[in-house]
């Protein structure tokens, strides 16, 4: 299975539900890096609202 390296793209969008860490307990040190851009919220819908903002 390939390996997905999102930490060496230009930009990354990550949609989430909270602001928690998850079931993990384990902080994503991807979510603090510059090229990161959080969508909080119900992910059809955050990404919905995204798209119509772009057209």
């Amino acid at each position: 299975m390939p390996m997905l390296e999102a930490c060496k793209a230009k930009q990354v969008f990550v949609s989430k539900r909270g602001q928690g860490t998850g079931c993990s307990g384990i902080d994503n040190p991807l979510f603090h890096k510059d090229n990161t851009r959080m969508f909080y919220g119900d992910a059809k819908k955050s990404v919905s609202e995204l798209l119509l903002m772009i057209r």
